[in-house]
């Protein structure tokens, strides 16, 4: 069997935050003053609880630190405070990641964004790439339940059209990568800011420098019929 007869993943569905861009750090610039302006304190560590979760989920721990405003006034309000930052600072894109986008294209394999930020920010992050780099958007609010449920990366499938089994799903936290192993597509874990040992993950690279089409699709072959996936 050819290289280009070889079976191989008919999608990529890629996380955003810390995968895709490293705007967590924007995340928890926005946090950390929100909490204190209500007098209370935001440490890193408390940030890093945050890492992968739901919007709704957070803005109710930021409630119990101390903020006094409603679940979506304080996702509006770290919404528009991290898009500030993307206007004035540019958007961090992690290493590799721009260069794997253009390898999937160019290999004619389809992308979909399926993070838990919502739709809007996920949209400028995609206005903001020099080419055509997805073909579906999904927000944390354009699903009914947020990862680790799958329901996030089965909607990335639907809206590409493919089956889930055919698609490969790109994640750097531990409540995202529970989602894409239990939706069941192939899992890749990028670990970021927090450890994803022992979550289940077809594979963890330490970073996706180096990645291109052909080592998704030996992953994928990897996972679903027994063909090496190292790289």
């Amino acid at each position: 069997m050819t290289p280009r007869e070889a079976p191989a993943p008919e999608a990529v569905l890629w996380d955003m935050d810390g995968t895709l861009v490293d705007s967590e750090p924007y995340w928890m610039a926005a946090e950390g003053p929100l909490v204190e302006s209500f007098g209370g304190t935001w440490t890193h560590d408390d940030a890093l609880r945050l890492v992968g979760s739901d919007l709704e989920g957070s803005a109710r721990i930021l409630q119990g630190a101390g903020v006094r405003m409603g679940v979506e006034e304080i996702i509006e309000h770290l919404t528009d405070e991290v898009l500030r930052q993307m206007s004035e600072q540019g958007v961090p894109f992690r290493p590799g990641a721009k260069e794997l986008l253009r390898s999937l294209r160019a290999a004619g394999v389809r992308t979909a964004i399926v993070t838990m930020s919502r739709h809007r920010m996920a949209q400028r992050v995609v206005e903001l790439i020099d080419f055509d780099a997805f073909d579906a958007v999904l927000g944390g609010d354009d699903v009914p339940r947020p990862k680790p449920f799958p329901d996030p990366y089965l909607a990335g499938a639907e809206a590409l059209g493919v089956d889930i089994a055919r698609c490969v799903a790109i994640e750097d936290s531990p409540t995202g990568l529970r989602a894409a192993v239990s939706s069941g597509a192939v899992s890749l874990g990028v670990p970021h800011l927090v450890s994803l040992d022992g979550l289940g993950a077809d594979a963890l690279w330490p970073s996706l420098e180096g990645a291109d089409a052909e080592a998704i699709g030996a992953l994928w072959r990897g996972a679903r019929v027994g063909e090496g996936a190292g790289r």
